[in-house]
């Protein structure tokens, strides 16, 4: 009887052994959670970084625009504003009377900065007003204008920045004295470069060309 039972059960434990091993391909194995890879991991960090390079550069390249317009504006600025001063400047620096040289060459001054001020301050005591009084000399320079009514004056801007300019004039001087018998009219041309000074555009510098 007891070889009997230990039979059965020893079946019974068999069979339920067999059962298990039945369901068990069946189950659902358990999934490991899935971990992100370096490669996977790092991507997000690069597209920000990537995105504020962009941003910067879009930063950059609105503050070079920006700079660009304001620089264009105030050169166009300079230009009128350098061109208006050698208009009222030329015939001052070009023009005398030996009955009020003093008084010339002051006006004169007004319109120059160094280092062409001490050149002309040099030039017109040694050499202009000594000659002007010798001979009577009288000068009177203007701005050539063409033939119209509409026409401006025969200057124009050869080249501008914000804070310099120079300026192309073509000049008619009228001369008496002594020495001629009826007024020389001469057809000059002058360069003029200027400078933006807390007074205003003052000239620099002036050659004959």
């Amino acid at each position: 009887m007891a070889n009997t039972t230990l039979r059965t059960a020893t079946l019974r434990a068999a069979a339920k052994r067999a059962e298990r091993a039945a369901r068990q391909p069946n189950e659902p194995e358990a999934t490991p959670d899935p971990k992100p890879t370096a490669r996977t991991a790092g991507r997000p960090g690069r597209l920000g970084a990537v995105l504020a390079v962009l941003v910067v550069l879009g930063v950059v390249a609105t503050a070079m625009l920006g700079w660009r317009y304001r620089e264009a504006e105030r050169t166009a600025q300079a230009r009128a504003a350098a061109l208006t001063a050698a208009h009222k400047a030329a015939p001052a620096v070009l023009s005398y009377d030996y009955r009020h040289l003093d008084r010339d060459f002051a006006a004169a001054r007004a319109h120059l900065t160094d280092p062409f001020l001490d050149q002309y301050a040099k030039t017109t005591q040694t050499v202009v007003a000594p000659t002007a009084k010798q001979y009577r000399g009288v000068v009177k320079a203007t701005v050539a204008k063409p033939p119209g009514d509409d026409a401006a004056p025969a200057a124009s801007v050869v080249s501008a920045s914000p804070d310099r300019a120079v300026i192309l004039l073509f000049m008619n001087q009228l001369t008496t004295s002594t020495q001629v018998t009826t007024p020389r009219l001469d057809l000059n041309r002058v360069r003029m470069t200027l400078i933006s000074t807390p007074q205003g555009w003052k000239v620099s510098a002036l050659d004959a060309l």
